[in-house]
């Protein structure tokens, strides 16, 4: 499928479809979006509201650019809290695209540590700095086994109107499943069918202010 870079409303870069008409990221804002859901309403949100013991473990659902992996690696660094973090995809992106990706430059980071997280080897964890160890999956969401493993899902996959199957009880099953009692999973997402997907398998749903360009999001919570 032909993949376009394209930068969005916050000067950051994000990759196009043009055939699904669909981006890795929000048109509005890459890395705002990527602040709001996953680091402010998931990481952050976690932190505040449980006195988990570190490595924190977390799941990403569509590793994609790196961005979000990359930004909780700052945070990480910020508050030198432990992370495992896996990141899931079925179809990595080039390492020409990686290289127009400009999240260094917008974030004032390390190109070094970014151009690691794509490099390291995958199926094998990569401590990428002393806070920070990634494990990058190359599989199908529906793949996924986990039990009990995580305390965090950062849910990003394509959207349901492009991929319908990735938002079904099924997966949220799996995702139930994946997560530890009291982790959450937070998503971009705001749609009716998604929130009653994930209620039937038994998370328990919030809507939350979404980011620019966005009403509403989710957080799910599994307890």
């Amino acid at each position: 499928m032909k993949r376009e870079i394209i930068t969005t409303e916050d000067g950051s870069t994000t990759i196009h479809l043009p055939d699904w008409n669909e981006q890795y990221h929000s048109k509005h804002g890459a890395i705002q979006e990527a602040y709001h859901v996953f680091i402010e309403m998931g990481f952050f949100y976690f932190f505040k509201n449980n006195q988990t013991k570190q490595p924190l473990n977390i799941l990403e659902i569509g590793f994609g650019t790196g961005l979000n992996a990359f930004i909780t690696l700052i945070e990480a660094e910020k508050t030198t809290t432990k992370i495992e973090y896996t990141g899931v995809e079925a179809y990595p992106i080039e390492e020409d695209e990686v290289a127009k990706m400009n999240y260094t430059t917008e974030l004032n980071a390390s190109e070094e540590l970014f151009k690691k997280l794509h490099s390291c080897h995958w199926e094998t964890p990569s401590e990428i700095t002393n806070e920070f160890t990634l494990l990058k999956q190359k599989k199908f969401f529906s793949e996924i086994e986990d039990k009990e493993a995580f305390h965090l899902i950062y849910f990003d996959a394509f959207g349901a109107r492009v991929q319908p199957e990735l938002w079904t009880e099924e997966i949220f099953q799996k995702m139930f499943n994946a997560l530890k009692i009291g982790g959450v999973l937070v998503t971009y997402s705001a749609k009716g069918s998604v929130r009653r997907a994930m209620q039937a398998v038994g998370f328990t749903v919030e809507r939350l202010p979404g980011p620019p360009g966005k009403r509403e999001m989710l957080r799910a919570t599994k307890h």
